[in-house]
């Protein structure tokens, strides 16, 4: 099958070169009126809530099993379809997505880099038509080898072999913007912007690998640690995860609990 030749990041003219393809199942990230108005031929719509579960303070936890299921049957996904996802808004959403299936063992997938900006702007086919999927009975099962919880972290906070990447902006790192009870950052957690690994004059791509691994090997993030990833709601740091993981790093994990929950547990240690 063509689609499995697919790499996790995928150009948007290697995916038209292989649109149709069975098994191929391409999946919308976007709000339901975006997708109206244009989108990937053939490309089936979820809706970003689908796939979160919040415990408040922690709002952007991930979704069980039974709910997962339910989405990921309601766009007739089947273990043998190689995912290729997007939205139109950095990646984010699409990038959550794709570490949601990586945390219930689906692994082939793909996203499309730049999302719906590059594959727009430069003259890819676009319909209007909405694709109803034919539901599937996909049982999901939750995982642990892509996830981490706060007493992981905690637990591991002073292993060398450990690193946390704070994919939030420089300011909520600090302490300067604070978005819960706390400012600040985990103790000892380096910060990557997610949008300083993204090139916004080339319709939001990822910027090349060597400007990527010359970014992460500064902040000590390699691929012989265990790098766990974290925002506000594991919305933006999903990006991070997925460019990791298309960079060859394989002990990755994602706090879904990220600084909604830390930042709100005043039972946790922070530093700013």
């Amino acid at each position: 099958m063509a689609a499995a030749l697919l790499p996790v990041i995928v150009e948007a003219a290697a995916l038209e070169a292989v649109l149709g393809t069975d098994g191929l199942l391409i999946v919308d990230l976007n709000e339901a009126q975006a997708y109206a108005q244009g989108h990937v031929p053939g490309a089936v719509n979820l809706a970003y809530a689908s796939l979160i579960g919040p415990r408040p303070p922690a709002m952007g936890t991930i979704a069980g099993a039974e709910q997962l299921s339910a989405a990921l049957s309601g766009i007739g996904l089947t273990p043998e379809h190689h995912v290729v996802a997007y939205d139109g808004e950095g990646t984010g959403k699409a990038s959550r997505f794709l570490w949601t299936l990586d945390v219930i063992g689906h692994a082939n997938f793909s996203l499309i880099n730049g999302g719906f900006h590059s594959w727009s702007a430069e003259g890819h086919p676009v319909e209007t038509t909405p694709n109803i999927p034919t539901p599937s009975s996909y049982a999901v099962t939750l995982g642990d080898s892509a996830i981490a919880n706060k007493d992981y972290i905690l637990s591991h906070l002073d292993d060398p072999n450990m690193v946390v990447l704070d994919a939030r902006t420089a300011g909520e790192y600090d302490g300067s913007d604070v978005r819960a009870a706390r400012g600040g950052h985990i103790p000892g957690a380096v910060n990557l912007d997610w949008m300083m690994t993204l090139d916004r004059g080339n319709n939001f791509r990822l910027k090349p690998e060597a400007e990527l691994k010359a970014m992460l090997n500064e902040r000590g993030i390699t691929p012989d640690k265990e790098i766990i990833m974290h925002c506000q709601t594991h919305h933006r740091s999903s990006q991070s995860y997925v460019m990791l993981k298309s960079l060859g790093f394989e002990k990755i994990k994602g706090y879904d609990g990220s600084w909604s929950e830390w930042g709100n547990d005043p039972d946790l240690p922070i530093e700013s």
